[in-house]
């Protein structure tokens, strides 16, 4: 099974996540994202999961990191670059709170060990002022 996370990156920030649940990763961090359906490109589940999750809408571009293996080993964690599309902010739908992160923030909150790669892999990204 694949997820795929959204990095979306706006004036050289990152928006992270809070879990709001299950118990076991509420209050940790993460980048918005899901299971990708049967059938389903990748980058069309980006989008789908952003909208869901967030209310926005994104254009997807180039993988940040490499293949992380999920903690229970049964998936494998795809994280994209995206940007915001229109006029929409993001909301927190189904997450606790967002937070836009600045390279110097990174290390601000708990991430989920899955997305800790990602973290680093996004630290160039940031300290270049991408977005």
């Amino acid at each position: 099974m694949v997820v795929v996370g959204a990095a979306i990156l706006s004036a050289g920030r990152v928006l992270a996540c809070e879990r709001a649940a299950p118990p076991e990763t509420a209050g940790r961090w993460e980048f918005p994202g899901g299971k990708v359906e049967p059938g389903e490109a990748e980058e069309d589940a980006v989008i789908r999961e952003c909208a869901e999750e967030l209310g926005v809408q994104v254009e997807v571009s180039a993988r940040v990191g490499g293949d992380v293996r999920m903690a229970h080993g049964r998936a494998v964690l795809r994280v994209y670059r995206a940007r915001l599309v229109g006029t929409a902010q993001p909301r927190a739908l189904e997450h606790a709170a967002l937070r836009w992160l600045a390279l110097g923030e990174l290390d601000s909150v708990p991430w989920l060990p899955a997305d800790r790669p990602i973290v680093a892999a996004l630290r160039p990204l940031l300290g270049g002022g991408a977005g």
